[in-house]
């Protein structure tokens, strides 16, 4: 008789136990905090570092920020435009991204496509579609569905991804939104694409594909900063002196030998013939001028292009190319380790840096907090590049992990690249910083991206595929 009523006990409160747990609901089960507080911060960084370079002396400050006409009011609203969709996704079921990767592909694809008939031709790129008030970017958007085809490709069972064929495919899948935004002028944007090869290199990519593509780099800059002939004759004797330290094998096998030749052969057709008609005929001449000031170079005879002759009599004022990073340096610089204080900057308050509250907002932190502040900012950004990797490598699903490293590429290019630009360690290309930077576009995109992660990794006990 004691033994059923401890029965019926224990019956009961585990009833109990289990009608709590569902009173508490789903959306927060397994949901990673730390990624989810790491994301608030940086969105209130982002909305006070706005607020701090374009709220005017004498507007209420509480009813400005619901107004819906001032930046970071807008900014605001996109905030919660993203926290809704962020709600939506956790609330959605994690095999739903699996499913429907490859039509996510299908539809960003199909959005860069409509950009080419109904773009608008907004500072140079034409890769903004407009409506009515409001402004939609196709290629920022496409990099949610680069990640997720690309975790969909590499969840297959019978992938064999040291296949060359396999690693084409791949390829192919990250660079073609490159390609149409380079088409779109947008050739910031199209690089990003490039961190994806990150995620190909930690899925078994050759360590001698990413050696190569760094030497492309490295032979692109000394295309620019040597003299053409003088480098053609350096490649010429690199090529003789490999050829020499491997006289032995090259004796041996007669097809190294060809190889090799046709590698000396292939740099210096990039040196002679490549680079100059990238610089020509694919860069936007303010990009080439930008890439010289900051190897600092002069802009060569050859790279100019033919402008439209002034009206006689009226003075053209020459445009200083590196305008807007000495300003950012300047802004960075007079805040000190402390900074000058929210609203007290004298660099981005009277608009001497242009674009300061998006892609030179890390100017505007550092006027204001100083280098405590700038230093805060890429802590938080550092913990979270390192919470996205502890995320990824904790998962069971290679679809998972695949797409948290594409997270993670994605987000270390943004902000290493817009960084680095605003103090003139890269040259300037117009990408945000991610949460922080004003734009619609490109917060909503961060979140998705950051978002669909979380909701992945809550399930992921599970082997989604």
């Amino acid at each position: 008789m004691r033994l059923s009523k401890s029965k019926d006990a224990s019956y009961a409160s585990q009833q109990k136990t289990m009608s709590k747990s569902k009173s508490k609901g789903t959306i927060s089960k397994g949901v990673d905090p730390l990624l989810v507080w790491l994301y608030l911060i940086l969105i209130g960084i982002g909305i006070t570092a706005i607020f701090g370079v374009t709220y005017k002396e004498g507007d209420p400050i509480v009813s400005s920020f619901f107004s819906f006409k001032t930046d970071y009011s807008k900014q605001l609203y996109f905030f919660g435009i993203s926290l809704i969709l962020a709600v939506f996704i956790l609330l959605t079921d994690s095999k739903f991204f699996t499913a429907t990767a490859n039509l996510w592909y299908a539809f960003g694809i199909g959005l860069l496509l409509l950009v080419f008939p109904f773009h608008s031709n907004v500072k140079g790129t034409e890769s903004i579609i407009r409506f009515g008030g409001f402004q939609f970017q196709p290629a920022e958007f496409c990099k949610v569905c680069v990640c997720l085809a690309l975790a969909k490709y590499f969840s297959q069972v019978d992938l064999n991804f040291q296949r060359t064929r396999s690693q084409l495919i791949a390829a192919a899948i990250a660079l073609l939104p490159a390609a149409m935004s380079i088409l779109q002028h947008e050739t910031g944007l199209a690089l990003v694409y490039f961190a994806f090869f990150i995620v190909m290199y930690r899925e078994g990519l050759p360590a001698t594909v990413l050696v190569v593509g760094f030497s492309l780099a490295v032979l692109v800059v000394a295309t620019l900063l040597v003299e053409k002939n003088t480098l053609a004759l350096v490649l010429v004797a690199i090529t003789a002196l490999v050829i020499y330290l491997l006289r032995r094998q090259v004796r041996r096998d007669r097809a190294l030998f060809i190889k090799i030749a046709l590698v000396g052969v292939l740099c210096v057709g990039i040196q002679r013939f490549g680079v100059p008609f990238l610089f020509k005929h694919v860069l936007q001449p303010h990009q080439v001028e930008r890439i010289f000031s900051t190897i600092g170079r002069d802009l060569p005879e050859e790279y100019k292009r033919p402008t439209a002759e002034p009206e006689p009599g009226v003075k053209v004022r020459k445009k200083d190319v590196d305008y807007n990073v000495k300003q950012s340096k300047i802004a960075i610089g007079s805040g000190g380790l402390l900074g000058k204080g929210l609203l007290r900057g004298t660099q981005t308050r009277f608009d001497f840096v242009p674009e300061q509250r998006t892609d030179f907002i890390f100017c505007t932190i550092g006027e204001g907090f100083g280098f405590a502040g700038t230093l805060t900012v890429l802590s938080v950004y550092l913990l979270l590049l390192f919470r996205i990797v502890a995320v990824a490598e904790r998962q069971r699903s290679t679809f998972s992990r695949v797409y948290a490293y594409g997270v993670a590429s994605v987000f270390f290019f943004h902000i290493v690249v817009n960084v680095c630009m605003t103090i003139g360690l890269a040259p300037v290309i117009g990408i945000p910083l991610p949460f922080i930077s004003y734009g619609g576009t490109a917060l909503i995109t961060f979140t998705l991206l950051l978002f669909i992660l979380i909701r992945l990794d809550a399930d992921r006990q599970m082997v989604l595929r």
